[in-house]
């Protein structure tokens, strides 16, 4: 399930910014990332499953290994966990309300923190 008009989608910001904003928000990096993309997770386990809360980025200028990258944000997505097949994102997918509105509010706050910063190209 993607967020639609998040306000982060498509917005241009400096990776260490992001970065340590979405670690301050429980979205991690971990192993999702090269040269050029970025994935950040929140996992969620809760009674109906397990669901990670994602957001996409890549790098427009700069290398993310080296921390001097400017990302452009990508549409946050939402997805079940299956063993072991992984995530799935699809439309048939149930999400239970209360993790959309917490997700909701997770995004919200990530942009507003995160708009100042913008990087205006």
């Amino acid at each position: 399930m993607y967020f639609e008009n998040t306000g982060l989608e498509n917005i241009r910001v400096d990776f260490t910014l992001l970065d340590h904003i979405m670690s301050k928000h429980g979205l991690t990096k971990e192993g999702q990332w090269d040269y050029e993309r970025v994935t950040y997770d929140r996992k969620f386990i809760i009674r109906e499953g397990t669901y990670f809360l994602r957001v996409f980025a890549y790098a427009v200028e700069g290398d993310i290994d080296s921390n001097d990258a400017i990302l452009h944000v990508m549409k946050p997505v939402l997805g079940k966990h299956y063993y072991p097949h992984g995530v799935e994102y699809g439309e048939d997918e149930y999400f239970p309300e209360h993790l959309i509105k917490s997700c909701a509010e997770i995004l919200k706050t990530i942009k507003s923190e995160v708009q100042a910063f913008e990087v205006n190209v």
